[in-house]
């Protein structure tokens, strides 16, 4: 019940009434703990050939040296060789910064990552230079979701808002590279004058955008934003807003570690995610 997202004093509560007995918020953190051995062993189980890696962080709240602070989760999500998408890796820590994005990497290396072609994520803190680290030739595609988003920040006045945003849709919706790449340099122009900031934004960020349009068209929609592992998050986040504040990291990877297991095994028996053949 606790997994499923059911708080402990609710799960005291349903015990009391159906089975007449009582049971403390500790117990069933003992109970818990009794997965260990098995969260573990998938946490470290070894990887194989993944064609394309998504990585994407979320934060929760951790009690730690009596304060509560920001608990960095990182997750990463293969597609393999079949076109079947895997959760392959999460790590639980304090900071969000590159060595915890570098460890992570490497992690996932020393468990037989191989073959990727192409690594797409938002621009996370200490991420960039972690791949460049870990996997140096490995092409990376910064999320086209959030390029938009960021791109707002730029905007200065809101009546700009749309037509800012339906020039970078265009971008992104180029039908090759070359196109991707005229259209931004008329709308970087175009911005020169009532948005220097933004054209300037424009210029150095959208291209990290663009790195999909050298992969096969048939797999765009799918990798070229992170959008697979923005839905991940968003199911953890409906199971652990009830924990509200974790104890420690250990009960935080727990509890995620046992979530994303079971979203796994639904990948795994469900379709295909890419035609790869």
């Amino acid at each position: 019940m606790y997994i499923e997202g059911v708080s402990t004093r609710k799960v005291q509560k349903i015990l009391d009434e159906m089975c007449g007995f009582n049971v403390s918020s500790s117990d069933v953190s003992r109970a818990t703990k009794s997965l260990d051995d098995e969260l573990n062993k998938w946490r470290n189980r070894p990887l194989g050939r993944y064609i394309y890696l998504l990585l994407d962080a979320r934060y929760e709240k951790i009690r730690y040296g009596g304060a509560v602070v920001d608990c960095a989760v990182l997750t990463a999500i293969g597609i393999d060789e079949s076109g079947r998408r895997s959760i392959i890796g999460i790590s639980v820590k304090i900071s969000e910064q590159e060595i915890h994005w570098r460890e992570f990497l490497q992690s996932l290396q020393e468990r037989g990552l191989h073959g990727v072609e192409l690594i797409t994520s938002d621009a996370h803190a200490g991420l960039k230079a972690a791949k460049q680290a870990v996997f140096p030739s490995i092409p990376w595609q910064r999320c086209q979701f959030h390029l938009q988003q960021n791109a707002q920040s730029y905007v200065p006045k809101i009546s700009m808002k749309e037509d800012v945003a339906f020039d970078i849709r265009s971008i992104f919706n180029a039908p090759n590279l070359d196109e991707a790449k005229r259209l931004l340099n008329i709308n970087a122009k175009k911005y020169e004058q009532t948005a220097p900031k933004l054209s300037a934004w424009m210029a150095g960020n959208i291209p990290e955008g663009l790195t999909v349009f050298n992969f096969s068209r048939e797999h765009w929609i799918k990798i070229r934003t992170n959008n697979n592992a923005e839905r991940v998050n968003r199911e953890i986040k409906r199971r652990t807003r009830v924990a509200s504040i974790f104890p420690n990291t250990a009960s935080c990877e727990r509890l995620i570690t046992a979530i994303l297991i079971e979203i796994d095994e639904a990948w795994q028996t469900g379709e295909k995610y890419l035609d790869l053949t």
